[in-house]
């Protein structure tokens, strides 16, 4: 598939992604319109561009070849007013809106693709990640899990539902969460190993009662936090996606019962040990912890908007903190499967070392 054509940054600066975003039946008409950075511009149109793309309703992404040093001042600016910028894997692209790939051309067409396979959800975390970039950490939860409710009610979250089929429950462990204390140390172990940790609400309420205990006794100077098995965690459990009541008790428990606030909160005392395949809150969570380490081989995967959801365990929070928003929405679009080295390069783990004894 090819990417439908660029637009010129003159070309963004005079409207052209001004035009009405939704059909009458509401269905998003050009989600995506890219935008070619490489094209000449003077400042003043590059200025004007940016301030049409911080009020456009469309997802706006960058395409250029090299970017590094040398990119221009007006360039980076427009680049940081987008969702993302697409630029090639060789370049010396440390700002965060820059994201390399092998071939630029080729991922536009793939986040083209994901938008259209689930146009309504993408536009809805593009605009969340914008929305929540600059708020404190709780509030930018609550929208998170606002937007998450809203999606739980939507079309492409009901088609992959019903795409999925019936599913069984499968039967509680008796201790999906282990908790040792050793000194002022306390690790918490991820325990549902033959589920590849998979988080399911009995795990969830575990690791909140482990995190309070940690947050009551300031005794405690370190949280350790593990996962047995062959994998860190392996996201939510399937299983259980569709069984909230109502999307309204959805939210409730997610922000107020969940783990996510509790780990910012005790971010500075937190070292979170991450291995094996870490999909949706299996990296959600542990962004969240004041240090991140990971085994060379661990691998990152944010799989939700091709379910019609968003990371909802804290992830449209936690992980643009250390990333940006705009490397965080390219994996939550594509999918893509982010490696250990990359994960350091980007900010995502802190540190690469031998498995963890848990």
């Amino acid at each position: 598939m090819s990417p439908s054509p660029l637009i010129s940054p003159a070309q963004l600066a005079a409207g052209a992604a001004g035009t009405p975003l939704l059909d009458p039946t509401a269905r998003p008409v050009a989600p995506v319109l890219g935008v070619d950075l490489a094209e000449p511009a003077d400042p003043a149109v590059l200025g004007a561009a940016v301030r049409r793309a911080e009020a456009c309703d469309r997802l706006l992404v960058g395409v250029m070849g090299a970017a590094g040093a040398g990119v221009r001042t007006e360039v980076r600016l427009l680049a940081a007013a987008l969702d993302m910028t697409l630029v090639d894997q060789g370049s010396q692209a440390d700002d965060r809106p820059f994201v390399p790939v092998p071939d630029p051309t080729a991922a536009l067409a793939e986040v083209e693709a994901a938008v259209t396979a689930n146009p309504r959800t993408a536009l809805v975390l593009a605009g969340l990640l914008r929305t929540t970039e600059t708020l404190p950490v709780r509030d930018a939860l609550d929208v998170e899990s606002l937007a998450y409710s809203t999606l739980l009610g939507g079309a492409e979250f009901r088609r992959w539902l019903a795409a999925r089929g019936p599913r069984p429950q499968p039967p509680p462990v008796p201790d999906p969460v282990l908790v040792a204390r050793s000194g002022d140390e306390l690790e918490v172990v991820l325990n549902r190993p033959t589920r590849r940790n998979a988080y399911d609400r009995h795990m969830r309420d575990a690791l909140v009662e482990a995190l309070h205990l940690a947050a009551l006794d300031d005794t405690i100077s370190r949280v350790v936090l593990t996962g047995s098995g062959p994998a860190f965690c392996s996201g939510g459990d399937l299983d259980e996606f569709g069984t909230a009541p109502d999307p309204v008790s959805a939210h409730l428990v997610r922000t107020r019962a969940g783990a996510g606030r509790l780990l910012h909160e005790l971010r500075d005392r937190i070292q979170a040990r991450v291995h094996g395949t870490c999909v949706g809150s299996g990296i959600e969570l542990p962004a969240f912890a004041g240090t991140v380490l990971a085994t060379p081989e661990t691998t990152f995967r944010l799989p939700e908007v091709g379910m019609g959801l968003i990371p909802g365990a804290g992830g449209t929070v936690s992980i643009p903190r250390r990333i940006g928003r705009w490397r965080t929405l390219y994996l939550a679009l594509t999918g893509s499967v982010l490696d250990s080295p990359t994960a350091l390069a980007w900010g995502l783990v802190d540190a690469l070392g031998a498995p963890s004894s848990g």
